[in-house]
């Protein structure tokens, strides 16, 4: 069997990943070939997986939902690479391959095009925008399209999942799938694949825990920085970032900070580093091993104020996710795997394309109260210090985030059940 694997977007890439490992494993004998339709799939090529047809990163990093973002990407040449990879597919779906779709309706519409058998991994979508823990209607949703509807996922969306040529839809939570079961979709509740990257050690603690004052002061405060992925955007979110742990330094005056900043490699680390120097913060040219040893990438960086440190890694992603107590974030996949973990996320609006007002919202709705949404990133200090001070809370949090997100290994049951469903 040939396997074609379509995504769109880093974070997407991200997810996929994991099930192409476990399909590899499973199924040695199927030919499993790649095709990011935004950027160019670094995830992929870096992990022995081959790309199919063109690829391009396009200006907006591929948020191109704002009009003025879709303007400069159909100058950057969109339309173009666009029918190129819907040629790609038809062909790969004439040579008899099969299709995995991963992300939203655009790889799935691109399944669909292709006449080949297709599955379909929902990373987009969830019920849980529109409804709370127990399934039931948020009060500021019974007006929306989606509540009227009758799903998150739109008519047209639930038209595609059904064809007798989408052989398995794997939604990224059991309430979403329980849904669409509801529309004759064979919706399989098996977890999110997200999740797998970064599932905890059984030694790092699930939470930050309060046992008592002394205790907690006696060790550091860990908070994960994750400023998002795309440029230019995640630059001015570093620096809301920045200001936000700026903010906690007068607030946990009494207690070492140690912020693991885990940075895709596609940013400039210059211009991080240039907002550091701005905002008062000194690099440290030879740390304590009591550093170095937190985060194993040698070619980290270093920076103190006070009694606060920031790291800097490019390499070392799950390592800063699962040591971190909570999180400042200003992302989507990454704030999603982070409370996946169990811990809280504290949110702060960006101007955009992709954090925005709406969107930070949004995501408040989908994960619950394992994030924090503040409205001002001078604020989180206070934010933290009162969330942090509230044990219940903090397991309730833990409880939430296995609930939205699900357990890992989602990856390996949704490689087999590819196998057994399109193979």
């Amino acid at each position: 069997m040939k396997l074609l694997c379509i995504s769109n977007g880093h974070g997407e890439d991200a997810i996929a990943l994991p099930v192409l490992q476990e399909l590899r494993k499973l199924a040695p004998s199927i030919e499993i070939v790649t095709l990011p339709i935004v950027g160019v799939g670094k995830a992929y090529s870096n992990n022995g997986f081959s790309i199919a047809g063109q690829v391009q990163t396009l200006p907006s990093g591929g948020f191109n939902q704002d009009s003025r973002q879709l303007v400069r990407d159909l100058q950057g040449g969109l339309a173009g690479l666009t029918i190129e990879q819907i040629r790609t597919v038809r062909e790969w779906g004439k040579s008899g391959g099969k299709i995995l779709a991963v992300g939203d309706i655009m790889p799935l519409l691109f399944g669909w095009l292709s006449g080949a058998d297709y599955a379909f991994i929902g990373t987009a979508k969830s019920e849980y925008y529109i409804r709370d823990s127990q399934g039931q209607i948020l009060a500021s949703q019974r007006d929306s399209i989606e509540v009227k509807t009758g799903s998150y996922y739109f008519p047209w969306e639930r038209w595609l999942l059904s064809r007798n040529r989408c052989k398995a839809v794997f939604p990224r939570d059991k309430l979403t799938a329980e849904n669409l079961r509801q529309y004759q979709i064979p919706a399989f509740d098996l977890g999110n694949p997200m999740t797998d990257g970064v599932a905890l050690d059984p030694q790092i603690p699930i939470f930050y825990r309060p046992q008592s004052v002394q205790s907690e002061l006696a060790r550091p405060l860990i908070v994960t920085l994750l400023p998002g992925s795309r440029p230019p955007e995640a630059y001015a979110n570093w620096t809301q970032i920045i200001i936000a742990v700026n903010s906690l330094i007068p607030v946990f005056s009494k207690q070492e900070i140690i912020c693991l900043a885990a940075i895709t490699p596609t940013l400039d680390l210059a211009i991080l580093q240039s907002n550091l120097d701005e905002l008062g913060w000194v690099r440290v040219v030879d740390p304590d091993t009591n550093l170095t040893d937190i985060i194993p990438d040698p070619s980290a960086t270093y920076y103190r104020r006070d009694r606060a440190t920031i790291v800097i890694s490019t390499q070392a992603y799950r390592q800063c996710m699962q040591q971190g107590d909570c999180a400042i974030a200003m992302a989507g996949t990454a704030t999603e795997q982070f409370i996946s973990l169990g811990k809280p996320a504290f949110i702060i609006p960006g101007a955009g394309p992709q954090f925005t007002p709406d969107f930070a919202e949004a995501q408040t709705r989908l994960l619950g109260e394992s994030v924090i949404l503040v409205a001002q990133a001078q604020d989180v200090g206070v934010e933290m210090q009162r969330l942090l001070g509230q044990p219940d809370k903090l397991q309730s949090i833990a409880r939430n985030g296995l609930l939205r997100m699900g357990t890992p290994g989602a990856a390996k049951r949704i490689a087999a059940c590819l196998v057994e469903r399109i193979d």
